[in-house]
């Protein structure tokens, strides 16, 4: 990043997405300092943190915000919460950055209905509920993790990234033993799951460096077997 803005002066605004997507990698927050603390950046830094209640405890970048005034940090009530079709996000960032953005958002551009929804999501008693359940699916995801890595002689490799998200993403290798990353048949897999089994997971084989990928997110303990036991079949017969 920091030779993209020696090489780039008029970089103005840099994105980073912690944990990320489709990978769920967690941006550590010693690199966040320094990209802030760089003497040759004169921008604004904003970091996505959609599917950070899903990392370790003390991950966000939302403390930082009292020691920089151009961090801009991001998150929502799509993910851990649930609630994705209210379509609200959160800006934590020091109030003269917030003014900025308060001056130039639409007007009345959150609905009675959807604050709402958002202050009783945000109750103790909501948050509370919350983290109950990302407990749950933490543990859920350690298992998955385990019980796809018993595949890999079928050809799922390891997983790829940092799995602090909700979500694992594991390449479907060529059926020759070659340890190469297969779109074609990641995709086949892919499509069969969806169309013949009522499994749907995420194809990610077009993407920058996951060639041969699939994102499976992370389900209920039914859920978690059903789709470790519909890859297994799949990965013999494909």
């Amino acid at each position: 990043m920091k030779q993209a803005v020696d090489a780039d002066p008029s970089i103005k605004l840099i994105f980073l997405c912690s944990p990320g997507n489709p990978t769920g990698t967690l941006i550590p927050l010693a690199a966040v300092r320094a990209l802030l603390e760089y003497e040759n950046f004169k921008g604004i830094v904003v970091v996505d943190e959609a599917y950070i209640d899903f990392a370790e405890e003390d991950a966000s970048a939302a403390s930082f915000v009292k020691e920089y005034a151009n961090l801009c940090v991001m998150q929502t009530l799509s993910k851990s919460f649930g609630l994705a079709a209210i379509r609200l996000g959160i800006a934590i960032a020091h109030p003269a950055l917030i003014q900025i953005l308060m001056n130039t958002k639409a007007p009345y551009n959150i609905s009675t209905p959807t604050a709402a929804l958002a202050l009783s999501a945000l109750s103790p008693e909501a948050v509370t509920c919350m983290h109950h359940k990302v407990s749950q699916l933490v543990t859920g995801r350690e298992w998955l993790l385990n019980a796809l890595s018993t595949l890999r002689a079928l050809g799922l490799g390891a997983a790829i990234g940092g799995n602090d998200a909700n979500f694992i993403m594991v390449p479907v290798l060529e059926k020759s033993g070659s340890g190469k990353p297969d779109n074609a048949r990641a995709h086949s897999v892919y499509k069969t799951l969806a169309e013949e089994e009522g499994v749907v997971v995420r194809y990610r084989g077009s993407e920058p460096g996951c060639t041969g990928c699939l994102r499976i997110t992370v389900g209920s303990k039914e859920e978690n077997e059903a789709v470790v036991r519909k890859l297994s079949e799949l990965l013999e017969k494909l």
